[in-house]
């Protein structure tokens, strides 16, 4: 079980403020989303808590441990993170790729339990049948699936995502958000940046906005559904509607005069 604390985290880009004196917290059996319009510093926080970008002001915790103590095996035993886009310069096949995310752990060469990890992971995800396949010749929604089982791979107790439902169809969309669902059931931490509220609904747990550099957060899944609450957000009428008990926002149509 694992649990991340952000704590009065500030950050800027050249004097221009993205994120202004964040405080939250993301537990574990949890599925977490996190959206916001673009630019409004999501993936700007997702690199702070993967230590990709230097902590300017605050802390991040892991499980109580500052994210700057982890090392080598110990951030990878605790934090996966999937970018908002990967490429290869090299041609690897798709196993082989997979099998990167046990790099910590395996030393020079995989070792058959390295190896029967990444099988399972490309079975959790459907995509076995591609494990020979050179990974420069995927789809986008291919490479995406693959990048997610190098993840699942290196089992960590934290997992973020950066809109993870990139380039997917509308199957494996739903079928990816049940898998997720799924994991935090089993205890681990999930956290997605999405940009579609609907489909947010119907899988996670908590929902947390960013607006004008500040972190909201929701009281519940019937608060962030609210068309108000988003219009709040994102500067943009919205509608709902109901299928069945399901609630359903869309942004309101608005006509542009010539």
């Amino acid at each position: 079980m694992s649990t991340i604390s952000i704590q009065q985290v500030n950050f800027a880009y050249q004097k221009k403020t993205v994120l202004h004196d964040i405080q939250l917290e993301f537990q574990s059996n949890c599925f977490s989303v996190l959206l916001g319009r673009n630019g409004s510093g999501k993936s700007t926080l997702f690199n702070l808590m993967a230590g990709i970008y230097p902590l300017q002001s605050g802390q991040i915790l892991f499980d109580g441990q500052p994210l700057a103590k982890l090392k080598g095996k110990q951030r990878a035993v605790q934090l996966g993170f999937l970018a908002q886009s990967h490429r290869s310069i090299f041609n690897f096949k798709v196993l082989d790729v997979v099998l990167t995310g046990r790099a910590a752990f395996s030393g020079y060469a995989p070792s058959q339990i390295d190896r029967d990890q990444a099988y399972e992971a490309l079975r959790m995800l459907e995509i076995e049948h591609l494990q020979d396949r050179d990974y420069t010749t995927l789809s986008g929604g291919e490479r995406q699936l693959v990048m997610i089982a190098r993840i699942l791979t290196q089992n960590p107790k934290v997992i973020l995502l950066d809109e993870p439902t990139n380039h997917l169809d509308v199957y494996y969309q739903a079928f990816l958000m049940q898998k997720l669902h799924e994991l935090s059931r089993r205890g681990y931490t999930i956290v997605a940046i999405m940009h579609d509220p609907n489909l947010a609904f119907l899988y996670a747990d908590e929902f947390f906005f960013i607006k004008d550099s500040q972190i909201i957060r929701a009281q519940d899944k019937s608060e962030a559904a609210e068309a108000d609450f988003l219009a709040q957000v994102y500067d943009l009428p919205f509608q709902q509607a109901y299928v069945g008990t399901h609630k359903i926002v869309m942004p309101k149509r608005r006509e542009i005069s010539e």
